[in-house]
């Protein structure tokens, strides 16, 4: 299992087990662990709502925990099984019917803080958003899922409905795109 600043560890099957039981403190651990890096998926992805999405994947996490069995990185690829297949819903939604925002609402709105350090926040939010814009929906697809999921090509490739060298291919041309605009920019990656 790859350990990272995410992972719960050894824990993990003593939280399961008590989230199965119906333990809050479990249930929110598990959360704890893997919601922001749930909403960030969302986010990058272009979910207009990624805290409704994050909950509607932590409702769906918690309703088939019963049915779970596997390791902590299995758990962690399960979760995001779900998270791909809401942002998806949402994605689809969304086409049906558009919904517009003001982005700058959400700015106006935050109260409190370093006002320097929430405007250089924003700033970093904004740029990795362009950074992911910049390429397909696939590429982002992917590139998200192994990075900031953590995910192995063939746990990537079981999500998307590929397959492992097609993840591979989409990884590298993904980073190479990253790379060049980057290149471009003057930026050293």
């Amino acid at each position: 299992m790859r350990e990272g600043p995410l992972s719960i560890g050894a824990d993990f099957d003593g939280i399961l087990a008590a989230a199965r039981a119906g333990a809050p403190w479990a249930f929110e651990r598990l959360y704890a662990d893997l919601a922001p890096v749930v909403g960030g998926y969302a986010r990058l992805q272009g979910s207009t709502e990624p805290e409704d999405v994050t909950s509607e994947v932590f409702l769906g996490v918690f309703a088939g925990l019963s049915s779970f069995t596997g390791s902590e990185q299995q758990f962690r690829s399960w979760v995001f099984t779900i998270a791909y297949r809401r942002v998806t819903d949402e994605r689809r939604r969304r086409s049906r019917r558009p919904v517009t925002m003001d982005a700058d609402l959400e700015i106006v709105e935050k109260v409190g803080g370093d006002a320097e350090q929430d405007a250089l926040a924003e700033l970093g939010r904004r740029r990795v958003h362009e950074l992911c814009a910049g390429l397909s929906d696939d590429q982002r697809e992917v590139v998200l899922l192994r990075i900031l999921a953590d995910l192995s090509v063939e746990e990537v490739a079981g999500i998307v409905g590929k397959s492992a060298g097609a993840v591979k291919a989409l990884q590298r041309r993904g980073l190479n795109a990253l790379r060049r605009q980057l290149d471009r920019e003057g930026v050293s990656a």
